[in-house]
């Protein structure tokens, strides 16, 4: 049994298919299948069922499967120590963050991050926070940007700043005559939210309790993407209003667009940073956290 056979099955577990896996773990088909093959062989037991069109994990073989995520894992944590022993800022940081945030972070974040660290490497990774929990668990990524509440085993998790939400409406909208917006008057317009799996459209709802199920088809409109961009060019063209966090709120067309604080209390989020307990290298994630707020600090107003 070799660390490469348990990072396959735990690529085939993820994608279901033979070829994407391999893909994926930049191998060839047969290389893989045939790895696959010989570590159930020699554990005796089937962790996959196989079928022309489709993989399917077998009961035992999810046991094995979230097994070899965590020997991964403990394997990692043996690389980083070696590393972490030299030069804890030396070696590269993988770093993950939700759409809803990436986009208008990371290029703030990165240049203090650099001039802290002197230039330590950084990889960066936009994702839904149901896809970052797992890649922070295996190894795959070393911390996360994410909006709370979030919770996970053996997982720091740092609150870092707070931002409030903003509403932008297309130029000549009625609501452009108020100075604030009140919570209750999402329900009458076009509201263009995200869809599901975006942890940011669930806290405007939560945040606007008016907006219940029984109107989901009368008052809103779902978004089925990634972008907060898409949805801005949506507003700009008068289909609807939208509410954004107020950091994605910036550099817009005020030929187009109108933006309107909510009133007192308005919405808002917590940003946070989450990292494996185990990790080992706290100068590097402590680096991260004050970049992060140093960004905060300068975003546009």
């Amino acid at each position: 049994m070799t660390l490469t056979e348990l990072k396959y099955i735990v690529m085939l577990a993820k994608e279901q298919h033979f070829g994407r896996a391999a893909d994926a773990c930049h191998v060839s088909q047969p290389t893989l299948s045939v790895a696959v093959k010989k570590l159930e062989e020699e554990l005796g037991a089937a962790i996959f069922e196989r079928s022309k069109s489709a993989v399917y994990i077998t009961p035992l073989g999810q046991q094995i499967v979230d097994q070899a995520e965590r020997v991964m894992e403990q394997a990692n944590v043996i690389k980083e120590l070696a590393s972490s022993g030299q030069n804890q800022l030396k070696g590269p940081i993988k770093v993950g963050a939700i759409y809803t945030i990436a986009p208008y972070l990371f290029p703030h974040m990165i240049p203090f991050l650099h001039q802290h660290t002197q230039g330590m490497p950084l990889i960066i990774e936009e994702n839904l926070t149901e896809n970052l929990r797992p890649k922070l668990r295996n190894g795959e990524l070393d911390a996360i940007i994410v909006a709370l509440p979030f919770r996970e085993p053996d997982v720091v998790t740092q609150p870092i700043y707070e931002e409030e939400f903003v509403v932008l409406m297309p130029k000549g909208h009625n609501w452009t005559k108020l100075t604030h917006i009140e919570t209750s008057q999402l329900s009458t317009d076009n509201l263009l939210i995200l869809g599901k799996g975006h942890c940011f459209s669930d806290q405007v709802t939560e945040a606007c309790p008016i907006l219940n199920e029984d109107e989901y088809d009368t008052a809103r409109t779902i978004v089925n993407g990634s972008s907060l961009e898409t949805i801005r060019y949506m507003v700009s063209s008068g289909l609807g209003v939208t509410v954004l966090p107020k950091s994605a709120a910036t550099n817009i067309n005020s030929d187009l667009l109108e933006i309107r604080p909510f009133a007192h209390p308005a919405p808002k989020r917590t940003v946070a940073l989450a990292w494996r307990a185990s990790f080992p290298r706290p100068q590097a994630i402590d680096a991260l956290s004050q970049s992060i707020r140093d960004a905060y600090q300068h975003f546009p107003v």
